[in-house]
Parts: structure tokens; C-alpha cells; sequence
């Protein structure tokens, strides 16, 4: 019989282009326009969530170019996969937002199962924002062959007056604009400006605090985090990466062999040292579970408090992505935390955090302090529990004022957003408050859906200082304010939230870590047993299934 042997067996494709049985993939590879000696070659697919209605992702076209014309340098395939992508900001404030964290669970099995059945050889992913970076990194460890992650890159930050924006500051202006402050011309130019160009938005919201996290983890080339869309440093690390997935193939350097429990701890370490997302919680245990590690919500509170707060990027302070790029990114952070966490870790280019950060040529400090010079001696996120959130839930502590740090208020319950926002525009809520939403957990939302809309109208309306928000929904990283989410168990599995009434006396002590109801525990579970069944919202289609199946929000609303 003919040998039709064209490919080192050392490389997984070489069960789709060796031996006779396999002559209809290589007609088709021929098809193509590929030749015998590129037969040969490592096969790497390039993972993009490249689409036209995106702004985080409208611009990865160009990117992937950068990276495939890197792999062929190299001496390997390229093969440009496209998965989904999903924009928080197309969604927030309508039923939209019930798909957007069910789709990180989409985008990491649409990975899986296409990377197993072409059985490619090495990955290089394309992607950013809240849900596509996390799932990335699920599909990474999940998969487990050699692999790189290039993030999309924040945009450059909106300038209008000579003052710098995020695009969450839109929302905000809305309250102005009802109250009067601004006209509604200058609302109009506004909109006009905010969202400048390609990239995730501007500030140290989810999407870009697990950029951060995929950087800290070891998974991105030195730099990738903090790099901008527009840069043209983002496109040198985009070819650069298609140079080294080669070298990882070669080398069979693998995702599981850098993301090792200490790496996954430095990371959550590094994101709450910048002020990072309260959807971290529900993100590093996804992660954890595909790396067969382990990381719960408790855990990164854990983390927090043990961490100093070393870079007040908004929506926290007045610093914008491109001021943390500019005083040198992941790799400042990290010489910041060298006295308190080990370096030597290996990461995805070969060498270690502590030899990368010790590259770092700048080094601003007003931006990114040292440790001695802290904001403050924890993290972004607390995490709280009480007669309220027997399982806990997560607050980001570093955009609440100290006043509202420890409060004592009436609750107004509403089941839904909707209902919420209407109420705070036409001024039915009170100093003192605690607004309540409910039925927006990961089952009874069904998704999660984020709060952005309440949250930013609180703060439009003047009410952020002196009006607390909970709920079991979650929350925009452009969220500030005393804003609790995550409460488990949610209102639909009869978690304490759901006996809650108008006027029931709400207490939230941060530093002590707790939320609580001035209920005793047989009124709440009076109260719980008179509640009706629960019946799901939607019951048709993905969303029935993702309800049905999803975990609860403290163990990373992940499918069972």
C-alpha cells in the first residue's frame, strides 16, 4: 500500500491528512489552495469574534490579519475560525441582557467542539469584552492544547470639554438631562463622542478587568492587557503571538502547564489590586473549574482583603485605561506586588512575570502606586453574607463612598429592573433607601442580567451617596455606589430576598462584611412558604435550558 504519510504524528492534525482514508480532507485542504509542504505545518486556528455590530470586537479583522501573517512567518497554517460575540452595551435596559452571560458558556463550547472535530494544533484567540474574554479562557483550559490569547484592547477614552469619558457616562448624563443640568443639545453631542473608536470601553469595567486577569494569568504576551485597538503596539503583540503559538506547538506548551493554582491566585490578586469588576466572582470560578483548579467567590474575598487597592481607574477614580497602559500596565502592577506574591511564575512567552516585569521601562506611580502608598489595604470587591445572602454576595467596596459603607434603610422592592428605573427617574425613592430588585438571577432572570440602567440612573439623580442598591442580578464594572449583587440563593430558589417586603429594615456593614434583614428566621421562612411556586420566564429554547441547568451565582453561574 502507497504511503501517505505528510505529517509528524507529534502534531493532532495529522489524523485529518495522514494515510489513504484521508484523501477527501486532503482534496478539500487542496481545494483551498494548500500544497503538500504546507500539508506539513502545524495547523493553528485563529479563534475570532470579529462582527460588524460590536464596537469591543468590529476591528479584530485587522487584527487577525497581524496574527496569521505572525503564524505563516513562523512556519505554521493559519485557519481563521469565527465564533459570536455579545455587547453588554446593545443590551443593557431590555430583554437583550438575558442572553449576554449565557453566551460565555456558548462561545466556550462553539470553541470546543469545532477545535476537536478539525483537531488543530494550536490556537491563537481574538476577543474582548465582559463574557468573550472569560470564555476564551474557559475554551483554553478546557481544550488544553497550546494556546494564546490576544484581547481586543480598550478604546481610546471620549473627550468632550477637555475632560476625558467613559461610555457609562452617557447613561449617568441621562439624570442630568431629567433634571435639567444639561440640554438635551448637549446630551445629543455627547452621544456623539462617547464611543470614540474600536475597543472595549474605556474604563476598569469587566472587559477589561479580565484582560487584566488573561495577562496576570500568564495566557497573553507582556503588554496585551493595557495595549488600545487603535495602537499600533496591539498589532505587534497580535503578530508576535502568531510567531509564538508556533514555538508552543513545537514545544507542546500547553494552557493547564502556566494556569496553575498560584498563577490563577496571582491573577485574582493582580485584578483587585486595580479596582476590578464585581463579575470577576462569577468569571475566576468558570475559569478555575475548566483548569480542573479551584477558585470561589469566598476565595477572591479572601484575595481582597489581602490585597492593596493600587489604581483608581474609572468608574472608581479619575484615571482613564489609557493613563493605566501609559504607567506601564499588568507589568507595573505586578512589580508593586513582588513583595507579596511570587513572580516566578511561567508565562505564555516563555519567560517568567517576575523576568518580564523587570523589562518595564516606565513606570508611573501616580497612576499605579506601590504598596506603601496604597488607596486603600484591600481590593476592588468584598464579599458579604448574612440572614440576606446565606451563600454570599459581592459588592465592589472600591466605589462606595464611606459614608454609605455602613447603612441602616427601608427596603422598596421591585421584581424587576424596569420597575426600578422607573421609579428612581420619576423620584419615588428616598435618602436612606435600599432598593431591592429581584427575580434577575442567573435562574430567574433567567441570565443575570446586569443593573447598569438603575445603577446609572441613581447616580444621574443625585441619589448615589445616599441610596443603597440590592439584588440578585449582577452588575456593570461601570457600576459605583453602594450596590450589592449576586445574593445567594436568588429570589426564584426561595432565597431569603424573596421574603423581603416594603419597609423592612436593611442593614449593610462592608467592613464587617455582612448583609442582613432586621427579620427573625421564622418570620422569613413564614413568609418564604406563603410565596408561590416558581415558574420560569421563558420556556422555550436556549435560554429554558440554560435557566434549567445554570448553578447559582457563588459557584460562577456555570452549567451543571
Amino acid at each position: 500500500m502507497e504511503d501517505f504519510t505528510y505529517k509528524n504524528t507529534k502534531y493532532r492534525s495529522a489524523v485529518v491528512v495522514n494515510g489513504m482514508s484521508m484523501a477527501g480532507p486532503r482534496a478539500h485542504f487542496r481545494g483551498m489552495g494548500l500544497s503538500n509542504e504546507e500539508l506539513r505545518k502545524p495547523f493553528i486556528g485563529i479563534i475570532n469574534t470579529h462582527n460588524e455590530m460590536h464596537p469591543g470586537h468590529v476591528h479584530l479583522d485587522k487584527l487577525a490579519e497581524q496574527v496569521k501573517a505572525g503564524v505563516s512567518e513562523a512556519g505554521g497554517v493559519p485557519f481563521e475560525i469565527n465564533t459570536i460575540s455579545i455587547c453588554d452595551g446593545f443590551t443593557q435596559g431590555h430583554a437583550g441582557m438575558c442572553s449576554v452571560l449565557p453566551s460565555r458558556e456558548v462561545i466556550t463550547d462553539s470553541i470546543e467542539v469545532y477545535v476537536n472535530a478539525h483537531m488543530l494544533d494550536g490556537l491563537v484567540l481574538l476577543g474582548g469584552c465582559d463574557k468573550i474574554v472569560p470564555a476564551m479562557l474557559m475554551a483554553m483550559l478546557r481544550i488544553n492544547i497550546p494556546a494564546i490569547l490576544v484581547t481586543g484592547g480598550p478604546m481610546m477614552p471620549a473627550v468632550y470639554q477637555s475632560k476625558s469619558y467613559a461610555t457609562y457616562e452617557l447613561k449617568e448624563m441621562a439624570g442630568k438631562l431629567l433634571k435639567g443640568e444639561i440640554s438635551k443639545e448637549e446630551y445629543e453631542e455627547m452621544e456623539g463622542i462617547m464611543s470614540p473608536g474600536p475597543g472595549s470601553c474605556a474604563m476598569m469595567g469587566t472587559a477589561n478587568s479580565m484582560s487584566i486577569a488573561a495577562e496576570a494569568m500568564g495566557l497573553t504576551l507582556p503588554g496585551c492587557a493595557g495595549a488600545h485597538a487603535v495602537a499600533g503596539k496591539k498589532k505587534r503583540i497580535a503578530r508576535q503571538s502568531g510567531v509564538r503559538i508556533v514555538s508552543l506547538v513545537e514545544e507542546n506548551i500547553c494552557p493547564r502547564d502556566i494556569v496553575t493554582q498560584e498563577m490563577l491566585e496571582l491573577s485574582a490578586r493582580v485584578c483587585v489590586s486595580v479596582g476590578g469588576s464585581t463579575n470577576i466572582t462569577l468569571h475566576y470560578p468558570a475559569i478555575a473549574r475548566e483548569g480542573r483548579l479551584h477558585m470561589t467567590m469566598n476565595e477572591l474575598g479572601e484575595i481582597s482583603k489581602t490585597t492593596p487597592y493600587l489604581a483608581k481607574i474609572k468608574p472608581s477614580g479619575v484615571h482613564t485605561m489609557l493613563d493605566f497602559d501609559e504607567a506601564g500596565g499588568v507589568g507595573a502592577v505586578l512589580k508593586a506586588l513582588s513583595g507579596m506574591a511570587d513572580l516566578d511564575l511561567m508565562t505564555v512567552n516563555g519567560k517568567t512575570h517576575r523576568q518580564n516585569a523587570d523589562r518595564l521601562t516606565s513606570w508611573n506611580q501616580e497612576v499605579i502606586r506601590t504598596v506603601e502608598h496604597a488607596y486603600a489595604p484591600e481590593g476592588s470587591i468584598a464579599v458579604l453574607h448574612g440572614n440576606l445572602a446565606p451563600k454570599g454576595c459581592v459588592v465592589k467596596q472600591s466605589a462606595v463612598v464611606a459614608q454609605m459603607r455602613k447603612h441602616t434603610g427601608p427596603a422598596r422592592c421591585f421584581e424587576c429592573e424596569e420597575d426600578a428605573v422607573k421609579a428612581i427617574y420619576e423620584g419615588a425613592v428616598k435618602a436612606g433607601d435600599v432598593i431591592v430588585i429581584r427575580n434577575e438571577g442567573p435562574k430567574g432572570g433567567p441570565g443575570m442580567r446586569e443593573m447598569l440602567t438603575a445603577t446609572a440612573a441613581l447616580v444621574g439623580m443625585g441619589y448615589s451617596e445616599t441610596v443603597a442598591l440590592i439584588t440578585d442580578g449582577r452588575f456593570s464594572g461601570a457600576t459605583r455606589g453602594p450596590c450589592i449583587g449576586h445574593i445567594s440563593p436568588e429570589t426564584s430558589q426561595r432565597g431569603p430576598i424573596a421574603a423581603l417586603q416594603d419597609g423592612d429594615r436593611i442593614s449593610i456593614d462592608i467592613e464587617g462584611g455582612s448583609l442582613s434583614v432586621e427579620l427573625s428566621e421564622d418570620e422569613i421562612e413564614r413568609r418564604l412558604k406563603k410565596l408561590p411556586e416558581f415558574q420560569y420566564k421563558i420556556t422555550e429554547g436556549y435560554l429554558y435550558r440554560y435557566a434549567r441547568e445554570v448553578s447559582s451565582a457563588d459557584e460562577g453561574a456555570v452549567l451543571k
